[in-house]
């Protein structure tokens, strides 16, 4: 696909965290989402409360930096703006930036239905989307392709806003003043290795699986048919590291500080978001 966009990575050193908002109403009733705005569920209020609790309390040995974000990029539905106030309340922490590009993947007609409807009414549909979501989509739906170009136009104003003031995409980033961050020092490709616990500049985003899944695989240079293999749990917690441009994931789908919140994570629908 010669038209995808590239992101703007080089030379940048940074950090994302990427966060699926907290159960809805419709994902505890097993509907198809996409766009429609329900709200979160008394379990996803409770999601959206714990991960707050660990973002605002000591690291340890997290990934994920310790001190607050640069800024926190949102979802402007609501399930995903309610479960980011959570995390705009914690001290330090920047209010919340709706971002367009960061709406669910819209399911046109399956949305609001339950998933056994979508699968009895749209057998060879689901199934084709289920199997290849760059060909098949929900009808009066998005494509897969036109979403990833969203995305990717939103990641890029996200990693612009990270990079230091006076650089261009290219350009090594300078030392950063006032943190703990030693030029040379690196990220080890080895998680639990090297200078897990140095300070840099980061982003939270809070917004859906869907769009998560695509930013991961973006970040991380891989297929659009690789679409399905990195599903995002309910207020779990996805960390990407840029080392002068070059990404690695350092974890995916922490998600310990939901232990005792409810039902845990929503039973597996494949194909729905």
């Amino acid at each position: 696909m010669t038209d995808t966009p590239a992101l703007p990575l080089t030379g940048l050193t940074a950090s994302l965290v990427l966060i699926r908002h907290g159960q809805s109403t419709w994902i505890a009733e097993g509907r198809f989402q996409g766009q429609a705005d329900p709200p979160l569920s008394t379990l996803g209020e409770a999601q959206a409360a714990r991960l707050a609790a660990r973002l605002g309390g000591p690291r340890g040995t997290d990934p994920v930096p310790g001190a607050p974000p640069q800024r926190l990029w949102v979802s402007p539905l609501g399930r995903a703006r309610a479960t980011a106030a959570n995390l705009a309340a914690l001290p330090g922490w920047p209010p919340a930036t709706t971002l367009d590009g960061l709406l669910e993947v819209a399911q046109g007609e399956w949305e609001g239905l339950p998933a056994g409807t979508v699968a009895e009414r749209w057998a060879e549909t689901l199934a084709g989307w289920r199997r290849d979501p760059t060909v098949h989509h929900a009808p009066g739906g998005e494509a897969l392709l036109d979403v990833d170009r969203r995305v990717r136009a939103a990641l890029t104003a996200i990693l612009d806003d990270l990079r230091p003031p006076h650089t261009e995409p290219g350009e090594a980033a300078p030392p950063l003043g006032g943190s703990r961050v030693v030029t040379g020092e690196r990220y080890s490709p080895v998680p639990g290795y090297g200078a897990a616990g140095v300070d840099r500049p980061w982003a939270a985003i809070v917004a859906h699986d869907g769009v998560l899944r695509l930013s991961l695989l973006a970040l991380l240079g891989l297929p659009l048919g690789a679409f399905w293999r990195l599903p995002f749990v309910l207020c779990g917690l996805t960390v990407v590291t840029l080392d002068g441009g070059a990404a690695a994931l350092r974890a995916h789908n922490l998600a310990q500080h939901l232990a005792g919140a409810g039902d845990g994570p929503e039973k597996a629908r494949p194909g729905a978001l």
